[in-house]
């Protein structure tokens, strides 16, 4: 039956590429990968616009990279953007890329379970994007249909930043009124100010005499871009001008900075626009969905307000323009939600605008000791923030690495430092406590675990059943990988946990105080803070039993962990089934050409440079772990709420926002499967490596680390193990079992919000 089945799949292919084909003549939002498909066109970008043309990619000599390993079951169609997804027959986990790099990262990421901030290693071709997202990255120079201008965030625009940006105008209109010298700029201004207060449906336009010739022969040509290099204008014009038409030479005029008003302008006016439209720009940029305004106002600001002012056109766009005049702006909408995709060199843009926070934390933390200037709880709020935009520098970091080396160095690279967010807070808590001569900060670091653990457990699963089961009415996910994740999630909660309940069974109870009720002396004895000698004091105990105990622990987790990638990665991988195929373009249906790249991709971040942001971030990293545990003090002193519920929301759940936006991302893919993972995976981690590591650290340098825990953490993770296991057990989730997991997490936390405080603290 194959033989049949493969001209019937060719014959469709082909006729869905014919369709895409045809498609592309249409508009298209990015003037990048504009494709001009009439001969007016073409002749005009010839003479006007350095525009880099892109070419539709011939199918016949397409380059197809190499996929690591087809997809068996035939022609199941693809759709971009999703990296993993499920055959829903064999509930196989398929992983796609556009090139070997990503599929190099997506394998090594889902093996080990290090997913900090699901992103793009190598450059996409914006020609392969949505339309959607090819705007998010024009220029705001090119026309196209307009639709309904007023809109919320156009509205939103006017009162947050038009009205003031065209006050500044007429003030600057004013100013050049005033020195005579400068009319022809304060003209300018009044335009500008008319224009600025409400910028949408009108466009900023310069004429172009020498494009006027090929109008002549190409009278419907629409208005060109961008300009090209005036010798490339001079070279190409005779060959395409008719020999009929005579060549109309423009005016001469005064050169632009020969004039004095240039320079009055440049003194005067210019300095105050910059500032008003540096300060737009600004906001803009910082409120990301607003990123439209902020590139119109750098765009007025490199390109508008440095040109003579005679050859600036303002005009609304009620058609396009003729291709006499070049569109230096256009602006159709303040407000885009999707601007939360956007990145700067492969940097998503929250990461960017929060790299300030992360600065100014750090200089505002180490050079105010005293805290005269700034509290010590903004401190540690800012400090707790600035981890955010690290551990996406640290997984950007580690994917880059990991996605162009091999097996083996990116499993070094992701043992190593896969955890070092987690880590780093917890050493140097450790450290400090270590150095005040109090349990308090070792109490906080087994809370921020255990904290950990239920989030992992609980929350990331339960909330990414919710908000996928309100997409998909019931998701199935592979029950017996799921298994394997559970049977491990059992050994490293038992491991963990096994001192503890050693402890229990043999140590001695001790309490604060006994005391009987004074009007019935043989009445029962109320004792207060009553709990098991688990410190040091208990030497007989301690040195002879647990401390033994905990090192064979801290042995066997790792081991069991290492026997669990040897299950999962060589001798039971059909259970997993993890397949790498190779993405097809959605327009045509075929592998995207490899080019230049030759099928591996463009990379944003070389291994040096990789390298280097992760070990810089390292470093920040530790400098706000040690601002974190420094301002926490106050915190806990002077705070009503007990120090458990800060350690298990605060400093457990803030590193691992990257693994709560992931699971929410995958199960809206209809991915859960991999939404559970990613929970279970940390949770695996903290018992198997990271609380393994602390122990390590111990020994080398005692701190005062003791693998016990209070009840509270024993039996609110056995408990949270036991209820999720029960809810993965027939491989189905919907948003009725998310909805139970996290009201199992909130009840745990309410019972951390009233528990007392440690005794240590």
């Amino acid at each position: 039956m194959s033989h049949i089945k493969a001209p019937i799949v060719d014959t469709e292919r082909r006729r869905r590429r014919s369709t895409a084909e045809s498609s592309d003549t249409q508009w298209d939002h990015d003037p990048r990968v504009y494709r001009r498909t009439s001969q007016c066109d073409r002749l005009c970008v010839d003479i006007g616009s350095h525009v880099a043309e892109t070419p539709s990619p011939d199918v016949s000599h397409q380059y197809t990279p190499k996929c690591l390993s087809a997809h068996k079951g035939g022609t199941t169609p693809c759709h971009y953007g999703e990296e993993v997804w499920q055959d829903g027959s064999s509930l196989r986990t398929t992983i796609r890329a556009e090139n070997e790099v990503e599929a190099n990262k997506l394998a090594n990421n889902y093996r080990f379970g290090f997913r900090k901030w699901k992103s793009h290693v190598t450059e996409r071709p914006i020609e392969d994007r949505s339309d959607i997202v090819r705007e998010l990255y024009s220029e705001l120079n090119f026309v196209r249909p307009q639709g309904s201008l007023i809109t919320c965030g156009n509205i939103a625009y006017l009162i947050l930043f038009g009205w003031w940006i065209s006050l500044a105008y007429l003030l600057v209109c004013l100013l050049m009124f005033l020195t005579i010298i400068g009319v022809p700029y304060g003209k300018l201004c009044w335009k500008l100010s008319c224009y600025f207060l409400w910028p949408f449906g009108k466009s900023i336009l310069k004429p172009r005499s020498l494009v006027r010739r090929c109008c002549v022969k190409f009278p419907h040509c629409e208005a060109i871009p961008e300009e090209s290099d005036s010798k490339e204008v001079k070279e190409s014009t005779p060959l395409l001008m008719p020999p009929s038409v005579p060549i109309e030479v423009p005016p001469q005029r005064t050169r632009y900075w020969c004039r004095v008003s240039t320079y009055v302008w440049l003194l005067l006016g210019y300095p105050l626009l910059g500032l008003i439209h540096s300060l737009a720009c600004f906001l803009s940029w910082i409120l990301v969905f607003t990123i439209p305004v902020a590139k119109m106002n750098a765009r007025t600001l490199a390109i508008i307000l440095l040109m003579p002012p005679e050859d600036v056109h303002i005009h609304r766009l009620k058609k396009p323009q003729g291709c006499d005049s070049q569109v230096l702006l256009c602006c159709y909408h303040a407000f885009n939600w999707y601007y939360y995709k956007y990145t700067l060199d492969g940097i998503n843009v929250f990461a960017v605008n929060l790299l300030p926070l992360v600065i100014t934390t750090l200089v505002v933390g180490y050079v105010d000791t005293e805290n005269q200037f700034v509290s010590s709880e903004a401190k540690f709020a800012a400090a707790v923030s600035s981890i955010i935009p690290l551990s996406y520098y640290i997984g950007m970091g580690i994917a880059s690495i990991s996605a162009q080396s091999n097996f083996a160095v990116g499993a070094v690279v992701n043992a190593t430092f896969g955890s070092i967010t987690e880590m780093t807070f917890y050493i140097t808590a450790l450290l400090r406590g270590h150095k005040a001569g109090t349990k308090c900060y070792e109490e906080i670091v087994k809370a921020a675990l255990t904290g950990t653990l239920l989030g992992c457990i609980l929350f990331i699963p339960g909330i990414s059943m919710i908000i996928g089961g309100f997409k998909h009415r019931e998701q199935r996910f592979n029950s017996r990988s799921a298994g394997v994740s559970s049977a491990l999630l059992f050994i490293s909660v038992g491991g963990v946990f096994a001192p503890t309940l050693f402890s229990k069974a043999y140590g001695s109870l001790v309490c604060a105080g006994c005391s009987s009720s004074q009007a019935n002396t043989s009445g029962p004895f109320t004792c207060m803070d009553c709990h098991y000698d688990m410190s040091g004091s208990n030497e007989p105990l301690y040195l002879r039993h647990i401390e033994p105990l905990v090192y064979t622990i801290s042995v066997l987790l790792p081991s069991a962990y290492l026997i669990g990638l040897i299950f999962t990665l060589k001798t039971h991988s059909h259970i997993y089934d993890i397949q790498v195929s190779d993405v097809h373009d959605h327009h045509q249906g075929q592998c995207p050409p490899g080019g230049a790249s030759g099928g591996h991709g463009t990379v944003h971040w070389s291994r040096l440079r990789a390298l280097s942001v992760l070990i810089m971030a390292t470093l920040l990293m530790a400098a706000c772990a040690d601002l974190t545990t420094e301002h926490i003090k106050p915190i806990l002193d002077h705070s009503a709420i007990s120090q458990y519920f800060i350690g298990v929301t605060v400093l457990a759940m803030v590193p691992e926002i990257p693994e709560i936006f992931n699971g929410i991302q995958f199960a809206l893919q209809n991915n859960i499967s991999l939404s559970l993972e990613a929970g279970n995976c940390i949770a695996v981690q903290v018992c198997m490596i990271q609380i393994p590591l602390l122990i390590l650290f111990n020994t080398f340098y005692d701190v005062g680390f003791v693998l016990l825990f209070s009840d509270l953490h024993l039996w609110a993770s056995i408990f949270s193990v036991i209820v999720v296991n029960y809810i993965f057990m027939d491989g189905k989730s919907d948003y009725f079992q998310g909805t139970a997991l996290v009201v199992v997490y909130l009840i745990l936390l309410a019972l951390y919000f009233f528990a007392p405080s440690p005794h240590a603290c």
